[in-house]
């Protein structure tokens, strides 16, 4: 292995820089030496993975959380697949929300540099997201975790774009704007197609797209899918009033138990097509990356990564 590490020291306010040391220190012990840089801003870690690519590097760990392991991912992809298929993207994880390590069984203690060290490398899917940009042009952008749009979107733009709130932290500052989105949002008319078998036009809140069962540091938004099917699980928030969304207690999400709810459903299926409103925002695994139009497709087994 040539191993290249990509490091987020502002990561988890700040805590991944601290603890990079020891964790350094552990990981050559374990894997040998390495390469490491550290990223300086945001979408640093996918111009640092493409250069990683270039000189040669085959194990690529992201140490941070999963904003950070999906920058890295994206700048490994030549299209749709691997730029050199011996990659290999290993998360170490060190942020708030690391959702690849937990669907990979290495979130706690030292299981990560672990799998990097001696693990298997085995194959998951990945989804693609296509939407319209910012700027008006076509906009692709590959996920591990979900690419989602409505509410959900909307509070990640809003949290991540807001320097007054995320001063009080990121968990809080998420509580915070999720409040203020909810209060004032309201489903909207969505013509939603997945495969063959499901087209309708409803009005929606958000929806989620996903690869994991969990998201948002643990939340079970799509009961029993799985990484490695070959299939997207589409979960719809349709016309949920904002008492159900906000007066619901936290295990309602964190247990899967709005999968119950009559305005929440669950479409599993391979391409998803999203139309509606233009200034409905698109996310990609926390990255706000355009507005409707949107399609998901899952690329089944093209992400090659380590687990125990």
């Amino acid at each position: 292995m040539r191993i290249k590490v990509i490091v987020n020291p502002a990561a988890r306010k700040g805590r991944s820089g601290r603890n990079w040391p020891a964790r350094a220190a552990k990981l050559e012990a374990a894997a040998g030496a390495f390469d490491v840089a550290f990223t300086e801003a945001p979408r640093h870690a996918t111009e640092l993975a493409r250069q990683a690519v270039a000189d040669g590097f085959d194990t690529m760990v992201a140490v941070g959380g999963d904003g950070t392991v999906n920058e890295v991912l994206n700048g490994l992809l030549d299209g749709d697949a691997m730029a050199n298929p011996d990659l290999t993207l290993c998360p170490l994880p060190a942020g708030t929300a690391n959702e690849l390590a937990r669907q990979l069984g290495i979130l706690e203690g030292d299981l990560a540099i672990d799998a990097i060290a001696g693990g298997t490398r085995s194959h998951i899917d990945m989804g693609r997201v296509r939407c319209t940009g910012f700027d008006g042009q076509p906009r692709t952008h590959h996920v591990f975790i979900s690419g989602s749009f409505g509410s959900a979107a909307e509070i990640s733009y809003r949290t991540n774009n807001s320097k007054v709130i995320k001063k009080l932290g990121a968990e809080f500052s998420y509580y915070i704007v999720t409040l203020l989105v909810m209060i004032g949002y309201k489903p909207t008319p969505l013509t939603v197609r997945v495969d063959d078998h499901f087209e309708a036009t409803i009005p929606v809140h958000s929806g989620l797209g996903c690869n994991t069962e969990t998201a948002g540091g643990g939340m079970k938004i799509a009961p029993g899918a799985k990484i490695d099917d070959g299939l997207l699980d589409l979960v719809l928030f349709k016309d949920v009033g904002a008492a159900d969304l906000l007066l619901k207690p936290p295990s309602w999400l964190f247990e899967g138990r709005h999968i119950e709810h009559p305005e929440v459903q669950l479409i599993q299926g391979r391409h998803i097509e999203i139309d509606g409103p233009s200034e409905i925002m698109v996310d990609a695994d926390g990255e706000t990356v355009g507005r409707l139009p949107m399609v998901l497709d899952v690329l089944p087994g093209t992400l090659p990564v380590k687990r125990l």
